[in-house]
């Protein structure tokens, strides 16, 4: 019996099955579900960096799902063909501080020129999308060159563990002061998503698939109720500004360069780097999980550069739109094909289309980004708090008694959380010591590099323990990489994902 016909033991539909019209839509609508609360979170953080106001954000927001639905709709038929949803990932985060903070330099001269306040979001968002552009147009030479499939074997747990949590490390920052700005509206999210998410996860399925739906939807209730009644006003950190609602436009098509002409930049597109390679690493466990659960047959080498390659071809048109971000595999809804046993690629089919007519729906993202901050920082408080043990988890494969792991570890996360502090306050300037045409440039261009990579800790996590995990002795097993093939090969009954959960 061939592997994809005992995976398909159980299902309700496997990969190849057409469910019928009205399951198919219902089946569709619940991936959607599933992944609204991953991929709206992702413009909530990068508003204040990037400093565009709740109008503009909806648009970003619909932007996302438009971009989302197009990548999907690749990837299930052109792709690796895998029942895969694709969507916004937290690994361009990080890097995504560090561009705008370099096109944040440049503000003050915008001013000088009489530019308006209005345009500075622009300018940020272009240079973001330039190193968004060219970090996919690496991500699809890779893929489709086959050199994933080859870099693979020298991408272990020590790797991925520092990278990914250091991802949900570097994001402190907007979870607890963000919440705090109304602790009642903040705190009272928190306690939802720990009762839903927690203790009621085996009380009814509904709590297991959407326990940040429901909070995320309860809680802007209770905001608008509060409003109503005029507990928050104007000003207040609770109060919804449902004038952006209002201002939306019913129908808006997003269309590419829709902000502009992208900006490129040597040092944006090489702090950007790592974030597509985590993002590659990350999609690579969720393929074969996919496969498995969907009772696909179990993605070959040609498969997965096929799916990397579509991966890079989606990040491009996401930067083509500029939803300051790329795509990746979504997790979570690999977990609701487990859930539902239904690993039809038609009904993921459906969840694009869906993405796609929500995309163009003015209003629906509007209601979204009303949302207001305390709320979104208690999402942020278990949303990233998750990221950083998914990373941990990776440390299960690897031998913790080692004083060599133990070191690379350790050292690789302290420096990760140590480093971009110490360039965030004393960035790197190279001065010449003799002049030469351009020379100024290039020492410029230097120091943008590698003031890039040491502001984002996951960059600085990701190269020193890939350096030393790969330099220092050790063998396979103490290494971990046995039990991380292990992990992934076809004999096992579950295959696990190792890097890139982002379950609620």
């Amino acid at each position: 019996m061939s592997d994809a016909t005992e995976a398909s033991k159980g299902l309700i539909y496997s990969i190849d099955d057409v469910p019928p019209t009205g399951e198919t839509v219902f089946l569709g609508l619940q991936h959607f579900l599933t992944m609204v609360g991953a991929t709206v979170v992702i413009p909530f953080v990068v508003q204040s960096a990037l400093g565009f106001d709740d109008m503009q954000l909806g648009l970003v927001i619909a932007t996302m799902f438009f971009c989302s639905g197009i990548s999907t709709l690749l990837q299930s038929t052109l792709g690796n063909r895998l029942p895969i949803i694709q969507g916004g990932t937290f690994s361009l985060l990080p890097p995504l501080f560090a561009v705008v903070g370099f096109a944040a330099l440049t503000d003050k001269g915008l001013a000088d020129a009489g530019v308006t306040a209005d345009e500075f979001w622009r300018h940020r968002m272009l240079a973001v999308q330039g190193a968004i552009i060219l970090g996919s147009a690496v991500e699809i030479v890779i893929g489709y060159t086959g050199l994933v499939g080859r870099l693979r074997k020298y991408i272990g747990p020590i790797t991925i563990a520092p990278t990914i949590a250091l991802i949900g490390l570097a994001l402190f920052g907007v979870g607890a002061p963000w919440a705090g700005q109304d602790w009642w509206m903040g705190g009272l999210t928190i306690l939802l998503v720990i009762v839903f998410s927690q203790y009621l996860r085996n009380a009814h399925m509904f709590f297991t698939m959407f326990p940040i739906l429901a909070v995320i939807t309860i809680m802007w209730l209770a905001a608008w109720f509060g409003n109503h009644m005029g507990h928050y006003h104007a000003g207040d950190p609770g109060f919804m500004n449902l004038a952006v609602v209002d201002n939306a436009p019913w129908f808006r098509i997003p269309y590419p360069l829709q902000w502009g002409m992208p900006t490129f930049g040597l040092a944006a597109f090489i702090g950007m780097l790592a974030g597509f390679v985590a993002s590659i690493v990350e999609s690579i466990g969720d393929y074969y999980a996919c496969a498995r659960l969907s009772g696909a047959p179990i993605p070959d080498e040609k498969t997965i550069n096929k799916g990397i390659g579509m991966e890079g071809v989606g990040s491009f048109i996401a930067g083509l739109f500029g939803t300051g971000n790329g795509t990746t595999s979504y997790s979570e809804n690999i977990g609701a094909i487990a859930l539902t046993r239904v690993g039809a690629r038609r009904v993921v089919q459906a969840a694009a289309i869906i993405l796609l007519l929500l995309g163009v729906f003015g209003k629906f993202s509007a209601v979204v980004a009303s949302i207001p901050k305390p709320i979104v920082g208690g999402m942020f408080c278990a949303l990233f708090g998750m990221i950083a043990s998914v990373g941990l988890s990776n440390l299960q494969f690897v031998d913790l008694n080692s004083a060599r792991n133990l070191f690379i570890i350790g050292f690789s996360f302290f420096m990760g959380l140590s480093l971009p502090t110490y360039f965030n306050a004393t960035p790197l300037v190279i001065e010449g010591s003799f002049s030469m045409a351009g020379s100024e440039v290039l020492y410029q261009s230097l120091a943008d590099i590698v003031n890039a990579i040491g502001k984002s800790g996951m960059s600085v996590g990701a190269i020193l323990a890939f350096v030393l995990d790969n330099t220092v002795p050790g063998t396979d097993e103490e290494r971990g990489l046995v039990a991380w093939l292990q992990a992934d090969s076809p004999d096992e009954t579950a295959i696990s994902t190792p890097a890139k959960r982002r379950e609620h």
